[in-house]
């Protein structure tokens, strides 16, 4: 696709093509156990915004990819990243009742079937990007893919960041602290998904690589900060979940640290940061630029 042609159309093209991709990989109803593959198509398919393989997608796109060789590394971040709600919804996490503007898994199943489907997701993504035929590259990395995709998702990734998130629950984080865990919890896996689509590039130079790291870095955090304010300003329908969830669980969000207004601010200077992480790439990196205004301009 053209990069003149709007983010909507883009953003539209890569949603649909995330939906076929993920309906192709995931396991039939049809299958034993056909409960299991109920739920986990149930929280997959049909909803959300596909920001990952959003990123997938565009990434591959500034590099000059062919799409359908990054379908893979899109639907396995996508899998690991529809089974991390899964879990964070269940009583034990966030206890949520609303996903997606639509009852959460635990709900419209149950919460054994919801961890089932959540462990059926996550293991699904690595199956993905180990033996997915349209994967073209060499071995190596593909090794890379799992290994970046496992540290993403593990302690020290976003599994760690939301085991920091329920630990801090009525406790005062500083900014730092605060940034630490969402550089975890939300920003890894983002990080993976641009990750992925580099790694689908063989040969790319360390400096470029290194560049669009940063960038998903950047625009992570700024994910998080919105989300935050979101929780703030935002009204359950529009979000699809439900408002002001974080304040009433006396989570630390950056409102609370740095007010609205400051926080505002923060993800601001976070869209500029990933802006000039992207000096040196010219228009067939538009997609990113758009996409990082997309996310600390988003209502839902």
């Amino acid at each position: 696709m053209n990069p003149e042609h709007s983010l909507k159309d883009f953003m539209s093209a890569c949603q649909a093509r995330a939906e076929a991709a993920l309906d192709a990989r995931l396991p039939v109803t049809a299958k034993i156990p056909e409960r299991l593959h109920r739920a986990m198509r149930y929280s997959t398919l049909g909803g959300g915004k596909r920001l990952r393989p959003l990123l997938t997608y565009a990434t591959g796109h500034a590099l000059g990819l062919p799409m359908d060789i990054l379908d893979g590394p899109a639907c396995a971040v996508e899998f690991t990243h529809v089974y991390s709600l899964i879990h964070d919804d269940l009583p034990a996490m966030d206890d949520d009742d609303l996903r997606r503007g639509k009852p959460t898994c635990h709900k419209a199943f149950d919460e054994a079937m919801a961890i089932l489907a959540g462990d059926g997701l996550q293991t699904l993504a690595f199956h993905v990007l180990a033996c997915d035929p349209t994967i073209r590259v060499p071995a190596e990395n593909r090794i890379k893919m799992i290994e970046a995709l496992a540290t993403a998702s593990g302690s020290c990734g976003m599994v760690g960041g939301q085991a920091i998130d329920l630990d801090s629950v009525g406790k005062a984080l500083d900014l730092p602290g605060l940034e630490a865990m969402h550089i975890r919890k939300t920003g890894a896996l983002i990080r993976a998904s641009v990750r992925l689509a580099a790694l689908s590039s063989p040969g790319l130079e360390k400096q470029t690589s290194d560049k669009l790291d940063h960038y998903a870095k950047c625009i992570g955090l700024a994910f998080q900060i919105q989300d935050d304010i979101l929780d703030e300003e935002g009204d359950t329908q529009t979000l699809g979940k439900t408002q002001g969830k974080d304040r009433d669980n006396n989570k630390p969000t950056y409102p609370s640290l740095l007010g609205l207004s400051g926080a505002k601010d923060k993800a601001a200077d976070l869209h500029e940061q990933a802006l000039d992480s992207l000096t040196g790439f010219g228009d067939e990196a538009d997609y990113l630029r758009k996409i990082s205004l997309f996310i600390v301009q988003r209502k839902s």
